[in-house]
This record gives C-alpha cells, sequence and structure tokens, in this order.
C-alpha cells in the first residue's frame, strides 16, 4: 500500500507510522493541517517525496476545515496554513515546492470556496499519483547503470516508505532486481534513527532482496577491500551546481567512494534539484533534539553518561565532484550539473 493517502470515505489522511517499523504495521489517520506538520516533523512520514505529498494533502484538508465564506478570506488561511507545513522541517525542498504548488492553484482559481477545496484535493491527489510514475521512471532509468552481480551501499531509506511508493534509489534497486539482476545490497544503519537498518531492510524483506546490515563506519573498509560496485543514496534537496544535501552520513560515504574509484549515484526527482539555490552551502539544515543521539541503549542500558551533551545534525552536503550522476525520472544527468540539468529540465 501507499507510505501516505486520502480516505474517501472517512475524509482523513492517512499514513504508515514509521516510528515504529519494522516491530509493528499501523496506520494513523490525520484531519487537521496542524496535525500533519507535526507527523512530519516527528517522522511518522519522512523522505523529501513523502513529505512533498504529505503538505499537500495538508492544504487540502485545511481548506477542508476553514470556515472562510470568499476566496480572498480562503487564500489568507491557506497561507498560514503554508507556513505551518514549512516550518516542519527546513532542508527537503519537495515540501515548500508542494505547499507553493497549491497556493498557486488557489491563487489561479476561479469558482467558489467549495469548488476551490474540491479542486485542492484533486490537486493533492494528482501530487501523489504523479510521485509515484516520476519513481518508476526515475527506477528504470536508473536500473539501467545496475549490472547482474552487483553489490551495492544503499545509504538511509528510500524506497516506498520515503515516497508515496515504489521509491528512489531504493527503486532502482527495487527495478534491477525485478528485471532479473542478482544483486546484494549492503544496508548502512543510518544513526542515529536507523532508518536503514528498520525501514531499508525492511522493504528489501518484501521484495526479497539480499542484504546484510552494516555499520555506518564500515562503509569504507568495505569499497577499501573491493566488494562493493555502486553507491546509491537519495537527496531531500539538490543546489543548482550539483551539491546534494541528503541524510547525513552522505558526504562521509561519497568520500569513501570517491577514494575507492566507486560511483555514487544520487536518485532525486527533478522537483527536489533547487535551481534557485546556487551552491549547497546555502541550504538550510536541519538540526534535531540531541535526544535522538544519547538515548542509545545497549542491552536495555544507556550507553551515554549522565549530562553527557550532543550534536545533531540530521543532514549533510556532499560537494557535487563526488557524484558520478544524478538519476531523476527524466534519465540520468552527468556532470557537468549546472550545465546539463538546464537540458534535461527543458525536456
Amino acid at each position: 500500500m501507499r507510505t501516505i493517502t486520502w480516505n474517501d470515505d472517512n475524509q482523513v489522511i492517512q499514513m504508515i507510522d514509521q516510528r515504529i517499523l519494522p516491530q509493528e504495521f499501523k496506520i494513523l489517520s490525520y484531519d487537521n493541517h496542524e496535525d500533519v506538520a507535526d507527523a512530519i516533523q516527528t517522522m511518522v512520514i519522512r523522505g523529501a517525496p513523502a513529505i512533498g505529498a504529505a503538505a499537500a494533502f495538508g492544504m487540502a484538508i485545511a481548506a477542508k476545515n476553514f470556515g472562510a465564506s470568499d476566496l480572498d478570506e480562503m487564500l489568507t488561511d491557506l497561507r498560514n496554513a503554508g507556513e505551518t507545513l514549512n516550518a516542519a522541517r527546513p532542508t527537503a525542498v519537495n515540501l515548500s515546492w508542494a505547499v507553493r504548488r497549491m497556493l498557486k492553484a488557489a491563487e489561479d482559481f476561479e469558482g467558489s470556496v467549495d469548488e476551490l477545496r474540491e479542486h485542492l484535493l484533486n490537486l493533492a491527489k494528482r501530487i501523489a499519483d504523479e510521485d509515484v510514475e516520476i519513481n518508476k521512471a526515475l527506477a528504470t532509468h536508473g536500473a539501467a547503470l545496475i549490472e547482474d552481480g552487483d553489490h551495492i551501499i544503499h545509504h538511509c531509506n528510500t524506497g516506498a516508505l520515503a515516497t508515496v511508493d515504489w521509491g528512489t534509489a531504493l527503486g532502482v534497486i527495487r527495478m534491477a532486481h525485478e528485471q532479473g539482476k542478482n544483486l546484494h545490497v549492503f544496508v548502512d544503519e543510518t544513526r542515529p534513527r536507523l532508518q536503514g537498518a528498520r525501514l531499508t531492510a525492511w522493504e528489501l524483506e518484501q521484495y526479497g532482496v539480499p542484504y546484510d546490515i552494516i555499520t555506518d563506519n564500515a562503509a569504507g573498509y568495505i569499497m577499501r577491500k573491493g566488494l562493493v560496485q555502486k553507491v546509491l543514496f537519495g537527496a531531500d534537496r539538490v543546489a543548482a551546481n550539483g551539491d546534494v544535501a541528503n541524510k547525513i552520513g552522505t558526504y562521509m560515504l561519497s568520500l569513501a567512494a570517491y577514494d575507492n574509484g566507486v560511483p555514487a549515484y544520487c536518485a532525486v526527482p527533478i522537483s527536489t534539484i533547487d535551481l534557485e539555490l546556487e551552491r549547497g552551502d546555502l541550504i538550510p539544515i536541519e538540526e534535531r533534539e540531541a535526544g535522538e543521539v544519547l538515548d542509545l541503549k545497549l542491552k536495555g542500558q544507556r550507553v551515554t553518561p549522565e549530562g553527557a551533551t550532543a550534536r545533531n545534525f540530521a543532514f549533510d552536503v556532499t560537494p557535487y565532484r563526488l557524484v558520478a550522476g544524478w538519476i531523476t525520472e527524466k534519465g540520468v544527468i552527468y556532470p557537468p550539473f549546472s550545465e546539463n540539468v538546464q537540458a534535461v529540465m527543458k525536456k
């Protein structure tokens, strides 16, 4: 099933609660945009494309709940709702992209307030459907890069759980597997929230793809041993020059790949490319609460000293020179990114 969907019968947004997988599979329902923003912030739903869809549905349900009697009043309410949703997580550009798209639709709309509510809900559903088709096209292009017998390091979670369905980087692996290619995936844990060990491993189990979980700091050694042919990861925002903001640890993984001659590919929908940002240093990087790092337990016991402090950066920026290519729904974009992306965007 999809990570996020609209329930017509109950008029609610439904999401898979990713905080409790793989131990428990649970669907949560939301009937207001404030709770949708909280679900994004607390990572009930995560992954740039999935967050974008959540924002779109959040705007639609805000329009449904607001009691505005005319379009001007509704636009004011929707802009306020957009600010609430945008503040949930600052790094993933798909969130603000979806909010802008919903607001533009509202600004351009001519009709009654009730018709606008229906129009926005239909647009949110379309954004979700588009994400699935985009991911399948992206996965098809990426699968062409995968050779039979490849061993691949995959970072974080970029599968169906990180999107509406199918996935980006993990979608590439899934597509190659369904094409009959024999693959093996090294799944790095992805501290501190363990999206690799919890979510990516769970998804690979569903697909029947063989894998081993590795610690984050084992990747360099495994590549130096010649056990890896490719590295795949997603992105939460890509700057115009090709710099990639992605889950923390991507930079170190890409450095090790570059040093060992292993191509590192970023699988990313075009909507995640932010041409308004010249370089990655301008991307806002979310810093989350220290407890995610400090509350690590070993055999039921906390391992960090009482009173310890921590910094918990959720993302880092990988310079474009370390990236072999972007895998997009319009094809694979190779360096120089700043030039080649313009040609692909026009397709």
